[in-house]
């Protein structure tokens, strides 16, 4: 029998489950969009300004950077879902045991805050020059890329509530 955790912990709060839901959400839109270029379609760059992107190396990034980024905020659901907190037992080996809860707080707070840092001049899209797009590609990119901002700190609160109820309950009585 796989060990368990002694003081199972208590179910995320419905705004972390709406979080992580949304995470997934607003990463969908920009990977749909990498997709559409990836299937020979401008996605709102001049003709001139799509040649760099139809070659099979671009092509490969984008459908890579597309998947890499919907998995990875897939990820933030294991934050909020039963198998962020016993390993599901079809994965070999480690399959039933609990996730200790630093082994998923370090790497989704250093994610949290390399997205907020990755993110944060978004809101200047707007300013750029964008010389390679037409007017409504610029409009679009501009739009769909905006929700990322939110990627980092939606991760962070996630993380946080997560923290606060998988941590050990040593600490939850030392307040």
């Amino acid at each position: 029998m796989p060990p368990t955790t002694p003081f199972p912990a208590p179910p995320p709060p419905r705004w972390a489950v709406r979080a992580a839901q949304l995470i997934a959400l607003i990463v969908l839109p920009t990977g749909l969009w990498r997709l559409a270029m990836v299937c020979g379609f401008p996605s709102g760059y001049t003709e001139a300004g799509f040649v760099p992107f139809d070659t099979p190396g671009a092509k490969l990034w984008m459908l890579t950077l597309s998947v890499a980024s919907e998995l990875l905020a897939l990820l933030a659901l294991g934050l909020v879902r039963p198998w962020g907190e016993t390993v599901p037992r079809w994965v070999p080996v480690i399959g039933g045991r609990p996730v200790r809860p630093l082994a998923a707080v370090v790497p989704a707070a250093a994610g949290a805050v390399a997205l907020t840092a990755l993110w944060a001049a978004m809101p200047l899209w707007w300013t750029y020059p964008h010389a390679d797009m037409t007017p409504a590609g610029r409009l679009l990119v501009g739009v769909i890329y905006q929700p990322l901002v939110l990627w980092g700190p939606l991760l962070g609160a996630v993380t946080v509530s997560y923290y606060r109820r998988t941590r050990p309950a040593r600490r939850r009585t030392d307040r």
